[in-house]
This record gives C-alpha cells, sequence and structure tokens, in this order.
C-alpha cells in the first residue's frame, strides 16, 4: 500500500490507476470502516482510502483534539483489507491557507444531527468536495450510518455534476445489534451493556410502522421515553422520508427512522431503514 499525505504526490500516485473506488475516514478505524474497503473492490480497480481528522466539521465544544489517532494500527487494517493508496495528509497539507471557499448544503444541513451540530455538514461537504478533487474516485463508498450525510454528499455530488457514483454500505453491527462507531470505545462496561437499547427502540418503531401504525409522533416519544428512563439524554428520534429526511406526508414512500442520543459521555447516533 502507497502513503502519501501531499496532493501533488498522491495525485501523481493515481493518475495512470484504472477505475478508482474512495472511501473517505477519519481514521480509528473499526470492522465497519473495513466493511467498506472490502465493499469497495466490488466496484473498480483501485481501492483508496484517506484519513483525516477534519477541523471544519467539529463544533467549538467537540472532541477534535480527544479524537483518537490510531494511524499505524489503521494503516495495518487498509493493507489488509487491500487498500491500494492511502492519501494521509496534514493539516498544512489540505489546509495550507485558511478555507475560505466553503460548501453551503441546504436547509436539511440545519435539522436532525445540524441541529444539534451547527456548521458540522458545511465542514463535511467541503472537505469531502475537496477529497473528491484530489483523489478524482468514479465511485465513492460512504457509509449509511451516517445516514444524513449520506444524503447530503449523495445530493451535492448530483448537484454539482460530480463524475461519482455515492454508494452506500450497510451499517455493520455487533452481534447484539450496537452499530460499530469509534464512539464507543468511550463507553463504560454498563453503559456497553445498555446501548443496544437504541437499536431495539428504532428496530420497534420499523415493526410497529410496518404492522400498519401511523401515529409517528407518538412512536418516536415512546422511544424518547424509554431511552431517557434508562439514563440517556436523546436529542431526536424521528421518522423521515429516505428521499429527503422531511416528515412524511402521509403517502406510499420509503421511511427511515434515525436517532442521537447521549448514553454517559458518547453521544450514539444510529438509523434504521423502512
Amino acid at each position: 500500500m502507497q502513503i502519501h499525505s501531499s496532493i501533488s504526490d498522491t495525485r501523481a500516485a493515481l493518475k495512470n490507476r484504472q477505475r478508482i473506488v474512495f472511501v473517505p475516514t477519519m481514521g480509528n478505524l473499526h470492522e465497519g470502516h473495513i466493511a467498506l474497503m472490502r465493499q469497495a473492490h466490488a466496484h473498480g480497480d483501485t481501492v483508496v482510502a484517506s484519513i483525516f481528522v477534519n477541523r471544519l466539521q467539529f463544533g467549538p465544544n467537540e472532541d477534535f483534539d480527544k479524537y483518537p489517532r490510531t494511524f499505524a494500527d489503521d494503516c495495518e487494517k487498509l493493507r489488509e483489507a487491500g487498500v491500494a493508496v492511502l492519501f494521509a495528509p496534514t493539516e498544512a497539507d489540505l489546509y495550507p491557507e485558511p478555507q475560505q471557499y466553503l460548501v453551503d448544503p441546504p436547509d436539511i444541513q440545519n435539522l436532525l444531527e445540524g441541529e444539534f451540530r451547527p456548521g458540522h455538514f458545511r465542514g463535511v461537504a467541503t472537505v469531502v468536495l475537496k477529497l473528491f478533487n484530489i483523489v478524482q474516485p468514479q465511485v465513492a463508498i460512504l457509509g449509511k450510518k451516517d445516514y444524513q450525510q449520506l444524503m447530503i454528499l449523495r445530493n451535492m455530488t448530483r448537484q454539482l455534476a460530480l463524475p461519482v457514483e455515492i454508494v452506500g454500505g450497510e451499517t455493520v453491527r455487533a452481534e447484539d445489534g450496537l452499530a460499530l462507531s469509534s464512539r464507543n470505545g468511550y463507553l463504560t462496561p454498563d453503559e456497553r451493556n445498555e446501548a443496544p437499547r437504541l437499536n431495539r427502540e428504532l428496530r420497534r418503531i420499523r415493526d410497529a410502522i410496518r404492522a400498519g401504525d401511523r401515529d409517528y409522533t407518538r412512536l418516536e416519544r415512546e422511544a424518547i421515553a424509554e431511552l431517557d428512563g434508562h439514563g440517556w439524554k436523546t436529542d431526536y428520534v424521528a421518522v423521515r422520508r429516505q428521499a429527503d429526511l422531511l416528515a412524511p406526508s402521509g403517502g406510499d414512500e420509503a421511511l427511515v427512522v434515525l436517532a442521537a442520543s447521549r448514553l454517559g459521555t458518547p453521544r450514539l447516533i444510529d438509523n434504521v431503514e423502512i
């Protein structure tokens, strides 16, 4: 696996490569990330990953400095997964001057996650557009666990006419249903035992809707009460349309139920498509 930090070296390494499949990450890799790398091999000839902890998407009270950096271990996992090229820039490489040109997504950036993390999706969209311009992939694999992020980046790619196909990778879970996340490492043993409740509540809502229940507000309210009654601090549980993450209009439409809730220190997110 080639490892490059500079933009020019990365472009040179990819210049004559065939169909490039790209998986952007912030490192601290777990099996969910590696599953995306494995999936990437089915979509092209050259799998490229990136590791960059993007300051632009962290809020003033978030854990940028504390975000785990596990570069050596990450590289070993990427080699085993068959990644051909790793782009691992420093901040000076990616932002050699203050990033004054920013990608500003539409109002959906201020709903759900965006309500609790102002400016987050502006930072995500900006860095991903910059990474796409550097790597110039034909396909990008993005995890469905960050469902709102996936939708925003897919729409950005379409509306800006980028020649990149966006493929959503299924969420990888532990045996008890907990979505794999770098944040899970902050859970105490007792919190780890409690954490699968989040996914159970989402699946309960899914099953109720499949059975014909359309009182979405009540289902959301019951899930929040169940979580908070067991020590969680819930930001939202929301039934939304898959197409645009707006509230259901009552028609025959594909739905997704999304949630974000804090258990101790970590803030966990999850979603279940219906």
